[in-house]
């Protein structure tokens, strides 16, 4: 949505902070059967072509073999360059991951604005849970204990450790260069919030930006892209890409928490349960949730 502003341009996931070279991209993806992520490569097929098909896919691959020397930051300078004067929007979740990522993010673009964009744990334990099961391949359904058992991990965890890094790098910001933002009030109330994030950012908005923020079927990325690169985006986003109205009703924590049965709490992290349920509650109470 914030992609789609006039003068702002939504890169999908990109995974760039997580390396300092394009050789280091490369080498990480070869072990999982890629060459890079499936957004820089429609990015580059996109931006040097216009279109994104096999064809154009294959050029950017071969385009990026020849610049494994470059350093990740000179890559994103690259495509700043390319989709100017716009600016860009860079978005993937992983660089939440690691306090490393989010600081070569800092360290790289010491004057870029850092939105914090929440979603209730529950809700996102659950999307985390499908994605998992999709990636799988695995077609019948099994139970939540399973599926945290299989991955050695709990969205739980993830919510919680991804938040944490992110509050521990704004809170070290200047006032005004970082904006909190719960992801269930910017959809329930597009038209209240994102002219409040227009504004911070500097942006216009009048009435056309703002429908236009509407709009994220739009993007040159909102769909699923070409073989061998159709990811780049949340494959939910990319099937149905439409921003959808309406109130979005969250789940109640602490009832939920009451009631789970814990495969694998990572308790590795956290002293006892009660401390992984309370250190989850007290920060989602932080963040707007109960």
């Amino acid at each position: 949505m914030i992609g789609q502003h006039p003068q702002m341009y939504g890169f999908p996931e990109l995974h760039l902070f997580s390396a300092q070279t394009v050789k280091e991209i490369i080498e990480t993806k070869s072990k999982k059967g890629k060459i890079a992520s499936p957004g820089l490569l429609r990015t580059l097929a996109q931006e040097h072509d216009g279109v994104q098909s096999t064809e154009t896919i294959l050029k950017a691959i071969n385009w990026l073999m020849e610049r494994k020397d470059w350093s990740t930051k000179q890559l994103f300078d690259y495509l700043i360059d390319l989709i100017n004067p716009k600016i860009g929007v860079e978005k993937t979740p992983n660089t939440a991951k690691r306090k490393k990522y989010l600081e070569r993010a800092y360290n790289d673009y010491q004057n870029a604005y850092f939105l914090h964009l929440t979603r209730h744990p529950v809700s996102t334990r659950k999307s985390m849970t499908e994605f998992v099961l999709k990636r799988s391949g695995k077609k019948k359904k099994k139970n939540l204990s399973s599926i945290q058992k299989d991955n050695n991990t709990d969205g739980f965890f993830l919510w919680y450790n991804m938040h944490r890094n992110i509050l521990n790098f704004t809170n070290t910001l200047p006032v005004g260069q970082t904006m909190r933002l719960k992801g269930e009030d910017l959809l329930s109330y597009p038209d209240l919030y994102l002219p409040q994030v227009a504004q911070w950012l500097g942006l216009s908005t009048d009435s056309e930006a703002i429908e236009a923020m509407k709009h994220p079927e739009n993007s040159p990325y909102a769909y699923v892209g070409p073989v061998p690169c159709p990811g780049g985006n949340d494959p939910n986003f990319m099937n149905n890409p439409t921003l959808r109205t309406g109130i979005i009703k969250e789940p109640s924590l602490s009832n939920f928490l009451s009631q789970e049965k814990w495969a694998n709490p990572q308790l590795n992290y956290f002293s006892s349960l009660d401390q992984f349920q309370n250190d989850i509650l007290s920060l989602a109470n932080l963040l707007g949730y109960n």
